[in-house]
């Protein structure tokens, strides 16, 4: 019976065995111990802390305004300070909210555009 041993960082089930205890995910280069997989986990969740232009802490379903024009390639007008844009994902990364706005679609944003509404 094969023993599958899901990555805590990417959720892929081919983790493998490398040297003593620790594991592998081929997919997104994670490498972890398996005792301690369920606390690493944890942590990482509490690290990422994303923070508005307030310095409010931000979640995914959240939310919020943006506080000045933003250009966006390809669009004859930006997106106008004041728009509010509802259920934010938070993601890793330069651009840290993906969203959907009415008239632009989805979208990439910085949180440090955008305040808690």
């Amino acid at each position: 019976m094969e023993v599958v041993v899901h990555c805590p960082n990417c959720n892929s089930p081919y983790g493998y065995p490398t040297e003593g205890t620790l594991w592998m995910c081929p997919e997104c280069s994670h490498e972890w111990n398996i005792e301690g997989a369920d606390a690493e986990a944890d942590t990482s969740t509490e690290t990422m802390k994303i923070l508005d232009a307030n310095g409010n802490q931000l979640q995914d379903g959240d939310s919020v305004v943006v506080v000045k024009d933003l250009p966006v390639k390809g669009f004859a007008k930006a997106i106008k300070a004041g728009t509010k844009i509802k259920n934010i994902r938070l993601t890793d990364g330069d651009h840290n909210i993906d969203c959907k706005i009415d008239g632009f679609g989805a979208m990439a944003l910085k949180s440090e555009f955008v305040k808690k509404a």
